[in-house]
């Protein structure tokens, strides 16, 4: 939450993160931590791409997550950097 108010309060509105620097927990839906957090980033309109394998995940509700969550405008997942830009435009 910190770094989503730092970027917010310096005038930022995407962010790059990859997957290997976010705990496995976020990755849990049942912890509902990944949710929490990506509905702030939707709320400050902040647009977040996470970077990674996400082919190694193997819940179901996970891949429905990421998903759900590719057609929409503020979060996606993908593989490379250049997914990542292009998600960006």
């Amino acid at each position: 939450m910190d770094l989503l108010g730092n970027i917010y309060y310096q005038g930022f509105d995407h962010i790059l993160i990859y997957q290997k620097n976010i705990t496995a927990d976020f990755f849990d839906l049942k912890n509902k931590m990944a949710g929490d957090i990506l509905q702030k980033f939707s709320n400050y309109r902040v647009h977040l791409v996470i970077i990674g394998d996400f082919t190694k995940f193997t819940s179901k509700s996970l891949k429905d997550f990421i998903y759900e969550s590719n057609k929409g405008k503020h979060v996606n997942f993908v593989e490379n950097i250049s997914e990542a830009l292009n998600a960006l435009k």
